[in-house]
């Protein structure tokens, strides 16, 4: 690997460590065994180096997602019961992501990039959940990628405060059929 790798690695360790406000570049030096001075030379200063290291685990990890979604079982239940295992696997990264949110009013940059990433995930969501191909019809797989992605927000939220308190696949796919029979009664 090259620093500009190393530095990713370096950065994406410490992020899993210690948050990403806590991180500093003396820190993501250290961890990537390179010199302060190539943090600016490659990424231009620590906080864009953080930002490239939270979007590549992000895509690492829809990675592992899609995988996980390829094999077994295709329900809403049984695709749950993956999210939620991969929030135990990586629960450093749910944290580094929600705590990054609150950077967003003040890094205009970064907030445009993570609303590009919510954009492009909310098709991803469709595919996963419901087989909807964006191509095929875009508004539909926006609207419900749109949907899966506020109830994965809230359920990270929640899975994040107390795992033991957040609800089951289980419970989910109960609330969601009794939304469902609700929604078709009004």
């Amino acid at each position: 690997m090259g620093n500009r790798e190393d530095l990713l690695a370096g950065a994406k360790r410490c992020l899993y460590e210690k948050g990403y406000s806590r991180t500093t570049a003396r820190d993501i030096a250290s961890a990537a065994g390179v010199s302060l001075a190539s943090i600016g030379y490659h990424f231009g200063s620590t906080k864009a180096l953080l930002n490239a290291a939270v979007f590549e685990a992000m895509a690492d990890w829809g990675d592992k997602l899609g995988q996980a979604m390829a094999t077994g079982e295709r329900s809403f239940e049984a695709i749950l019961r993956r999210v939620l295992d991969s929030y135990r696997a990586d629960r450093p990264l749910w944290q580094t992501q929600v705590e990054m949110v609150a950077h967003l009013k003040h890094e205009p940059e970064l907030r445009r990039e993570v609303s590009a990433m919510q954009s492009a995930g909310r098709f991803g969501l469709a595919e996963i959940f419901l087989g909807l191909n964006h191509q095929d019809d875009e508004q539909a797989a926006r609207v419900a990628g749109m949907f899966y992605q506020v109830l994965m927000s809230g359920l990270l939220v929640q899975w994040l405060i107390d795992p033991e308190l957040a609800p089951s696949a289980e419970e989910l796919a109960e609330g969601m059929r009794l939304a469902a029979s609700a929604t078709d009664r009004t």
